[in-house]
């Protein structure tokens, strides 16, 4: 078998346009994105956001919506307008001022530079510089009781996530149901229509935000060659020879650990804070090399807090192989790029 181009990864989500963000000073492949650009969908927040994409130094930088960012939702930005002007005698002239008209969040982003791609709802092809191809499912869509912020539906509602089992990487705002989505009420927030099509799919990764608290990355492996009937958490992962790379319960002093464990946490913490980062390779010379349709990365790279007052959380580098191009005229020096019909 071929072996495929090494490719670095640098993952972040939730950002929410919140000052005191940093990004690795590091040069890296592709950057990703995973929603919630803004906290209130403001105008100066995505120009806020962009500035912080821009200082990426990546040739290519993916980024979906998230339910925060609802002008990019022009039926729900609609919505929340025409009641703020109903109920709340909220002039359209602020309006416009503070979210801009319709239509204009987008506008804004597309006015980037070529290396920002805005991903809507489905598959999408790059060819990178390296000279690998990247096979892309994006979906900005999350569950949620009242479904009234952006790409929101009704938890219980059906959402297709139309994943084929050649996608490379599964970018999505929310968590899939049973990893690494756990909130502070101790209840898991993620999606099961969401994990049973990833299930399915076996990508080679997976990244993610939504839920600020679930921070960090653990590479699953899955049982068996197929999928069961009615893929979940307890019956395709094989926990035992799965493995947590990092939580917030592992470089996080909790109040029942004992004098020691609190000092190698303290220590790990101010480690990787000082580094900015926190980098995961699972290429095939390492140690848990990824293995298509075998295992999947998941990394919920949330970096607001998942406390009101926390600090910002650590960005995500990842490396893995890509499927070598088969365009030999590929150039080296940018990416390339194409959406499915």
């Amino acid at each position: 078998m071929q072996q495929g181009i090494r490719t670095t990864f640098l993952l972040l989500s939730d950002t929410h346009a919140k000052n005191g963000v940093a990004v690795p000073d590091l040069p890296v492949d592709v950057a990703i994105h995973c929603g919630d650009l803004t906290d209130g969908s403001k105008i100066h927040e995505f120009e806020t956001t962009l500035a912080l994409l821009r200082s990426i130094k990546a040739p290519l930088k993916i980024v979906i919506a998230g339910n925060h960012d609802f002008t990019l939702d022009d039926p729900v930005y609609q919505e929340k307008a025409d009641t703020a002007r109903r109920l709340f005698s909220i002039a359209p002239e602020l309006m416009r001022k503070e979210y801009g008209n319709p239509g204009d969040a987008h506008r804004l982003i597309s006015q980037e530079p070529e290396s920002i791609h805005f991903l809507d709802e489905g598959t999408h092809y790059f060819r990178l510089g390296n000279g690998a191809d990247l096979t892309v499912y994006a979906s900005p869509f999350t569950p949620s009781m009242e479904a009234d912020w952006g790409f929101q539906y009704k938890r219980g509602d059906h959402h297709d996530f139309a994943i084929h089992s050649k996608v490379d990487v599964v970018i999505t705002h929310g968590p899939p149901k049973g990893v690494l989505d756990i909130t502070n009420s101790r209840q898991r927030g993620g999606c099961e229509q969401l994990f049973a099509a990833v299930a399915r799919a076996r990508p080679l990764l997976h990244c993610f935000g939504h839920i600020h608290e679930g921070w960090g990355g653990k590479l699953v492996t899955w049982r068996g060659t197929e999928p069961s009937e009615n893929p979940s958490h307890f019956t395709d992962i094989d926990n035992s020879a799965s493995s947590v790379i990092e939580t917030l319960a592992t470089i996080e002093p909790r109040q029942s650990d004992s004098a020691e464990m609190k000092r190698e946490k303290e220590c790990r913490l101010r480690s990787l804070t000082e580094e900015g980062y926190r980098r995961t390779s699972h290429c095939s010379q390492d140690e848990s090399p990824a293995r298509r349709g075998q295992t999947t990365l998941f990394v919920n790279a949330a970096i607001q807090s998942g406390d009101e007052d926390g600090r910002p959380q650590l960005p995500w580098v990842v490396d893995m192989e890509l499927p070598r191009s088969t365009d030999a005229g590929l150039e080296t020096s940018s990416a390339s790029s194409r959406t499915a019909a």
